[in-house]
């Protein structure tokens, strides 16, 4: 295996990106709750000197710019199977949808809870890529983000769907 990483940027800020090999394993904001030790992160590159970082910078700003709606890119998640099946579930949150920790709970059945839920979507390792802004409090309430609330905000808001419009103007 091959990490390496590079920064990008990008209209919510610098993010950092991770690679192992030939598939994405992390977008990290900044001042990312849990970002990985510089061991992990691997080696630095530039952006456009890496194909897979190149492309993943063009899709993330493509997306932040409102000019596209999904991520056509190798990832790869590294972690335990429930927070996988958790994160898998994630990806399936379409685009202008939110979820409740407690809807995917259900959704996981079993002995899984809302706070399980919560835990995983909060080390989810690639931000926005799977999308757990996407995700609310039981009253559709904004509840912690990695990248802090003010980008949790502008990502729903960037997705949410155009108001109709009142009058016809002919």
């Amino acid at each position: 295996m091959t990490a390496r990483h590079a920064v990008s940027d990008s209209p919510l800020g610098e993010l950092t990106l991770v690679a192992d090999d030939d598939a994405l394993t992390g977008v990290y904001f900044r001042h990312h709750w849990r970002r990985p030790t510089a061991h992990a992160l691997g080696e630095h590159v530039e952006p456009a000197a890496d194909d897979l970082f190149r492309r993943t910078a063009e899709q993330l700003n493509e997306y932040l710019c409102g000019e596209r709606t999904r991520f056509d890119l190798p990832i790869a998640l590294v972690g335990d199977p429930l927070r996988r099946r958790i994160w898998d579930r994630l990806v399936g949150i379409g685009y202008g949808q939110t979820k409740t920790y407690g809807e995917l709970a259900a959704e996981l059945a079993g002995a899984t809870t809302a706070y399980q839920v919560g835990q995983a979507v909060g080390r989810n390792p690639l931000s926005i890529i799977v999308p757990c802004h996407r995700v609310v409090g039981k009253d559709g309430a904004l509840t912690g983000y990695a990248g802090g609330l003010k980008r949790k905000r502008f990502l729903l808001e960037l997705e949410a769907p155009a108001p109709a419009v009142a009058g016809k103007l002919f």
